[in-house]
């Protein structure tokens, strides 16, 4: 079964960022920007950890 993934890249000012990919490719999530490779990192591993059975909520601006 094909799986997402993330995409850890350096942004154009030097920053760290990762994109959560579909399994068809498709960016479903852009991350901020971080100032090092190994903060970017623990960015991904927050939202492993925190979202899996995360609640959603409409929210009117």
């Amino acid at each position: 079964m094909p799986k997402g993934k993330f995409e850890v890249y350096n942004d154009k000012v030097g920053g760290y960022r990762f994109r959560l990919k579909a399994s068809n490719g498709q960016i479903i999530a852009v991350s901020q920007a971080y100032k090092s490779r190994e903060s970017c990192l623990k960015g991904i591993e927050s939202v492993k950890n925190n979202a899996p059975n995360a609640e959603v909520f409409e929210v009117e601006e």
